[in-house]
């Protein structure tokens, strides 16, 4: 088994736990027991979604007496959140998961990408904090697994916010790495047990869903990403630790479907990763396999075999926290939203007609991730972009993470994790890269009417990711019923986050077009995603 450390392996294997008088948490994997795992697997054990309530069904029910120092639950909605570190997606055809799979088969697939450097290695300490959460790393500011000055005051893990907003839910974590229970996830939490290894905290786990009553659990497996790090993702014993990990799932989704009262429970169910593993082992860096990363679901309201673009790792809490009735606060700033409440917008709306590359050649060629043909509605304006220069990147265009990341990797491209699906934009350093006429780029890209209330206030909102590496400008104008633009906002420093910009309307004003206008002599980026203006 791998070890977990700062630069991308987990920490001291022979390191002693305090919770629970836990064994130590980490030993070698041995090869034959792989070997054996590869046979170890249960049938397939996906949840079906509950019968609808009757009327009678209540939402609640008297608290019980505790079982084994976990209080005891009193909702009718469950949530059970898994996480496999390490577990390359890409891999689970090929290993054969039959329990994952049945999840998938009867609930939503969504793959997505991590950070980066600068705003942090693909480490688990930086994955894991994610995803309990729901912000990336430049504000829970865990960028390593050291958790060296973690930001968890401002950005509490979500089983620590339904303790706050419901303290009478009952929240169980077990988990085999250490700093899963002891760090990640905070004393408030009801019961925080260490696992010792996977057969550990398998066995933990189902003993509590099976006869304890937690509302909402978080389970973390380790021995996929050992694996990962001992091996890599292209040999057998790769693999077999993922068999191994499905039987293990399949023990905890059993050990809910045969809970006594699970016909009158709603369950929410969720599998994810904190990061993947290079094909020869390890992770850490940039390339795809590193920062691939997937949320799967199931669950009342999610159809089954749904494949989704725009879900994210930080959407995990804000989804558990609504299914269990505590709705995200603006406050609290979370940069993920609830599966159901995520709407596609425009830029979406073009990913069946992206493109392959033209003159970039990083991207694989049967990549299809790229188009500068704007949404129905949008305009871009290039009266002023010198001719030439790298196709792809003629003013803005709209592309896919998995395709404008890659083109160039290490560049700041990998920090633009708001951005959802098919964002804009504007790469002048790209667009460099071959020759053109001489000039700067300069492109604008304008938004359809958006109707608005004369004399009063409007916001205008969009995830923004602005890097500065050379000469350049990004202005941000809006246009009152075909008058001349106004300038809103101009950046003059690096900005990755969410704007939301308070424009007084004029007077009598009915329509409004906001222009997105972009200059750069090979400098960097700037994305725009989301846009939406509200009056």
């Amino acid at each position: 088994m791998g070890t977990h450390c700062a630069n991308g392996s987990h920490s001291d294997p022979n390191m002693e736990i305090p919770l629970d008088n836990a064994r130590p948490f980490r030993r070698a994997l041995a090869t034959a027991a792989l070997t054996l795992a590869a046979a170890a697997v249960l049938p397939s054990a996906a949840i079906a979604a509950p019968a609808e309530p009757s009327a009678s069904d209540a939402t609640s029910r008297p608290a019980q007496a505790p079982y084994a120092g976990l209080p005891d639950g009193t909702k009718r909605k469950k949530t059970l959140v898994i996480g496999i570190d390490g577990a390359s997606i890409a891999k689970f055809g090929t290993a054969g998961m039959p329990n994952v799979q049945g999840i998938m088969d009867s609930g939503m697939t969504a793959k997505s990408n991590l950070f980066a450097n600068p705003m942090a290695p693909t480490v688990s300490g930086a994955g894991w904090s994610s995803i309990a959460t729901g912000v990336w790393p430049d504000k829970h500011n865990v960028v390593d697994n050291n958790f060296t000055a973690p930001n968890y005051g401002q950005y509490p893990d979500y089983l620590s916010r339904l303790e706050t907003a419901r303290p009478n839910a009952s929240t169980l974590v077990v988990g085999t790495w250490a700093p899963i229970p002891e760090t990640v996830f905070g004393e408030n939490v009801d019961l925080r047990i260490a696992g010792g290894n996977d057969a550990g905290t398998t066995a933990k786990a189902v003993d509590y869903l099976s006869n304890g009553n937690p509302d909402s659990t978080f389970i973390h497996l380790d021995e996929v990403d050992g694996a990962g790090h001992s091996y890599g993702t292209e040999r057998e014993e790769y693999l077999a630790a993922l068999r191994k990990v499905d039987g293990q799932v399949g023990e905890i989704l059993n050990a809910v479907k045969n809970r006594r009262n699970y016909k009158s429970e709603d369950w929410l169910v969720v599998l994810t990763a904190d990061h993947g593993h290079t094909p020869t082992g390890g992770h850490g860096g940039s390339t795809p396999a590193e920062r691939q990363t997937f949320v799967i679901a199931q669950g009342k309201g999610i159809e089954p075999g749904t494949v989704r673009n725009d879900v994210k790792i930080t959407d995990i809490a804000p989804t558990v926290l609504k299914h269990e009735g505590v709705k995200a606060e603006d406050a609290w700033n979370l940069d993920g939203q609830a599966f159901s409440d995520i709407e596609p917008d425009a830029f979406d709306s073009l990913r069946d007609k992206l493109q392959t590359r033209v003159d970039e050649t990083a991207p694989a060629a049967d990549v299809k991730g790229w188009t500068s043909a704007a949404p129905e509605g949008w305009t871009i304006d290039n009266s002023a972009l010198p001719a030439g220069g790298v196709t792809e990147w003629r003013g803005w265009s709209f592309a896919t993470d998995e395709f404008w990341t890659n083109v160039d990797r290490n560049q700041g491209r990998e920090t633009s994790v708001r951005n959802r699906n098919v964002f804009a934009v504007a790469d002048s350093d790209e667009w460099d890269d071959k020759v053109h006429a001489a000039g700067q780029f300069d492109s604008t890209l304008i938004s359809p009417e958006f109707k608005v209330k004369g004399g009063k206030t409007a916001t205008l909102s969009f995830a923004s990711n602005y890097r500065i590496d050379g000469p350049q400008s990004g202005e941000v104008l809006v246009s009152y019923d075909g008058a001349a633009p106004q300038l809103v906002k101009s950046y003059t420093a690096n900005f990755n986050g969410f704007e939301n910009l308070a424009l007084e309307v004029p007077k009598g004003a009915k329509k409004a077009k906001v222009s997105f206008r972009y200059t750069g002599t090979n400098s960097a980026f700037w994305t725009v995603d989301q846009v939406t203006l509200d009056r």
